[in-house]
């Protein structure tokens, strides 16, 4: 890209035209997959699509405590005129069904037992009357299938149960587990290196001199990484340097799939990131500015082939620009389509005013109320962490407009 990192970025770009800039220039190659552990395997990605190899239920079983029996032999029964019938062998949990149940048969049967041959329903226990050890009667009629699981019912012999690229669910796990599958085959979890900047920023178990602050940035990127499916790389502080900021930089490109900075982006004296990604290309830095609040000085570069994302100091911007840009392209890396966000709507609880030009992301925290769901800005700097913190979600206000009224219905994008 011609020009210089301080000339792009008078030239920002919206949200969308930023993200298909990188889409445009970035085509990462699936990489081959590796082999977990069921236990470990939740929250990663398939890499291929998964078959059923047997029925799951493999027989066919009850679903309630009752009574195993002909569906027929119940038609028309009540409590003053009940089906009266047989009792064969109680099914035995963990065996195979013995007797097979003829014309006026039953046999007691627990949830999750062994349909036995020839019957076909079970009626409840609370529906039953026991008349002796050998009879039971039948209060109310049951139909066929009723009270029962059909053997491949859930899992079919054949079918694919997961496709490639499927994130790993707990229902997921549990369904792999019924199939005896043990290990599952994933796709790797993409290295991030993450790095600060700042002459300021100590690590957080540093005791503080007068002008220094601690590094939060690092860690709830670090959460924020391992959430979306990738491995956190923390690769250091590195001074407001050309230099320090280059080896680091450098360092991450070697070891990692993403290289992340935090602070360093803008276009101070101080601000040497988009120099150092400039250098870095071809084809170097592709975005350095978005028309967001917060998260104006973003940078997104191409560096050896490998997307660098500098992302601006304060703690909001960070996570909000983490969230709209770093977070679909782990999700490229696994082979997923970026998802969409989980939202829900919400009435607005005050006014808010919004500058034109900037497509602005409001934290909120939901509150119910006798009217349905609120949302309540939580106002403050993006420099403040705790607002995050206080927040249940986040609105956005649209490029174009310059506010919203209060009780206006707004998609809440929840965090």
């Amino acid at each position: 890209m011609s020009g210089s990192p301080r000339d792009i970025f008078f030239k920002v770009l919206g949200v969308s035209e930023a993200a298909a800039r990188l889409a445009a220039n970035w085509h990462p190659s699936p990489r081959p997959g590796e082999e977990v552990d069921l236990l470990q395997a939740g929250g990663r990605v398939t890499a291929k699509a998964v078959p059923a190899g047997e029925d799951v239920p493999p027989f066919d079983r009850s679903t309630v405590d009752g009574f195993a029996l002909r569906a027929a032999d119940t038609f028309g029964a009540s409590e003053g005129l009940p089906a009266f019938l047989d009792l064969g062998e109680d099914v035995r949990m963990g065996k195979e069904a013995g007797g097979k149940i003829t014309v006026g048969g039953a046999a007691r049967i627990a949830t999750g037992g062994m349909l036995p041959p020839g019957a076909d329903a079970v009626v409840m226990l609370e529906y039953c009357e026991s008349i002796d050890e050998g009879m039971v009667a039948v209060l109310t009629p049951v139909a066929p299938g009723e009270n029962v699981i059909r053997r491949g019912e859930d899992i079919s012999t054949g079918n694919q149960l997961l496709p490639a690229g499927h994130r790993l669910r707990p229902a997921d796990i549990g369904a792999l587990a019924a199939l005896g599958l043990t290990r599952i085959l994933v796709r790797p979890a993409p290295k991030v290196g993450i790095i600060s900047t700042g002459d300021e920023v100590v690590p957080p178990n540093s005791k503080l001199a007068p002008g220094q602050i601690r590094d939060i940035n690092s860690y709830s990127l670090g959460a924020a990484v391992t959430a979306a499916g990738g491995e956190p790389l923390y690769l250091g502080i590195a001074r407001d340097e050309f230099a320090a900021v280059k080896t680091k930089v450098l360092a991450g490109l070697a070891s990692c799939d993403v290289v992340i900075l935090s602070g360093g982006s803008s276009v101070g004296a101080r601000d040497v990131a988009g120099e150092v990604l400039a250098e870095l290309g071809p084809p170097g830095v592709l975005v350095h500015g978005v028309a967001l609040r917060p998260g104006k000085p973003l940078l997104i570069a191409l560096c050896q082939g490998k997307p660098v994302f500098g992302l601006p100091g304060h703690p909001v911007s960070v996570l909000t620009t983490f969230d709209l840009f770093v977070k679909p392209a782990i999700e490229r890396l696994l082979g997923l389509t970026p998802g969409l966000r989980p939202r829900l709507w919400a009435r607005l609880g005050r006014n808010i005013a919004s500058p034109p030009g900037r497509e602005e992301h409001i934290r909120v925290r939901l509150l119910e109320t006798e009217e349905g769901l609120l949302a309540e800005p939580v106002l403050g700097k993006s420099g403040l962490i705790t607002t995050l913190v206080a927040a249940q979600g986040t609105i956005i206000i649209p490029l174009g407009k310059e506010g919203l009224a209060a009780g206006t219905e707004v998609e809440v994008y929840l965090l």
